[in-house]
């Protein structure tokens, strides 16, 4: 592949290259960290991906790129994607270093196929996907992500998709709108807070994230430590950026572009996000499918993976101490067979 060549090239928009250092956010324990957050299960990222000169690997959401930085400083080429054009903005000045071996590509992780088709590239050795917000997309309140900072209901990780969280909440009927929260958010009074959302939007619309925030809090007090809102922010997110259906796409294909002997990993920080990952991996790995109308089982064409984690791995504790924003990371990890 020609690593220069073609729309894989990364290359920062002016200055020389400085390492990005920003204050912490708060989940990170008031703790000085890179741009964007702490990138979790680095150890055990590796030691799936066995990184080393000549191996190529995607990132498919590569962030403020702490993932990415670990595997090229073991030698690796990486193609780094992500759909939020100032992450990729910050990366590219981060990892400027390894301009050589490294690039930028912006895109949805759903669309790889295509964004690494059209800059040529092909044959990965390995792919990793750390699906979730970032700390610091949380820290800008025009984001519209946090149920703590005053701003616009927007949440969209792609500025430029059409569908935002005040389309949710404003139009969204009362069943979708309490399915979404309960579905995505895994909120036991969905229901209870959705009628509340159809009762005030109708006096009003909902234009804020405080002024969302507030209602579910009138309409549902006293959570303990955990906010009122937090859920309904969380399934308002997924259903926004459509990320279930997105990771259902990438799996889909992902084992498909790996060579014989490369492997995928997934890191979730949700219950829906990380069983769609078991589910596809079973799928994926089982050598037969049986149906009762049929005589017996029969070969499984999809049959493209070896699953390398029976249970998801989860941070250590010390791990977790360090970053808090690793307590709820799950990994999963499988190898692409032999042709």
């Amino acid at each position: 592949m020609p690593w220069g060549g073609g729309k894989c090239v990364s290359r920062p928009q002016g200055g020389d290259h400085e390492p990005e250092s920003q204050p912490p956010h708060d989940s990170e324990g008031g703790r000085q960290t890179p741009f964007y957050h702490l990138p979790v299960l680095t150890q055990q990222v590796l030691d799936f991906l066995q990184p080393r000169s000549g191996k190529l690997f995607l990132d498919g959401t590569v962030g403020g790129g702490g993932h990415a930085e670990a595997l090229l400083q073991h030698g690796a080429r990486v193609v780094g994607m992500d759909q939020d054009e100032e992450a990729l903005d910050h990366v590219k000045r981060r990892l400027a270093c390894y301009e050589d071996r490294f690039c930028a590509l912006r895109g949805n992780f759903r669309d790889f196929p295509k964004v690494l088709g059209e800059a040529g590239v092909s044959g990965l050795d390995g792919i990793l996907v750390d699906i979730g917000v970032s700390s610091r997309q949380l820290d800008s309140a025009e984001r519209g992500f946090s149920f703590q900072k005053d701003g616009p209901l927007d949440m969209r990780m792609d500025r430029g998709a059409s569908l935002t969280a005040a389309h949710v909440v404003n139009g969204y009927e009362l069943e979708n709108l309490a399915r979404v929260i309960r579905e995505f958010g895994g909120e036991p009074h969905a229901m209870r807070i959705a009628r509340a959302i159809v009762r005030e939007r109708a006096r009003q619309p909902f234009t804020s994230t405080l002024q969302l925030a507030e209602l579910i809090e009138r309409a549902c007090p006293g959570r303990g430590r955990k906010h009122p809102a937090t859920l309904t922010f969380q399934a308002l997110r997924i259903e926004v950026n459509q990320e279930i259906a997105a990771l259902r796409e990438f799996l889909q294909e992902a084992p498909r572009w790996l060579k014989p002997g490369g492997r995928l990993v997934v890191i979730s920080f949700h219950s829906t996000e990380d069983r769609e990952t078991k589910q596809a991996f079973q799928r994926m790995s089982a050598p037969f499918l049986d149906k009762k109308e049929w005589a017996s089982p029969r070969p499984n064409p999809d049959c493209l993976l070896r699953v390398l984690t029976r249970k998801p791995v989860e941070a250590a504790e010390a791990e977790v101490t360090l970053n808090p924003r690793a307590r709820s990371a799950r990994l999963r990890a499988a190898e692409r067979l032999p042709a």
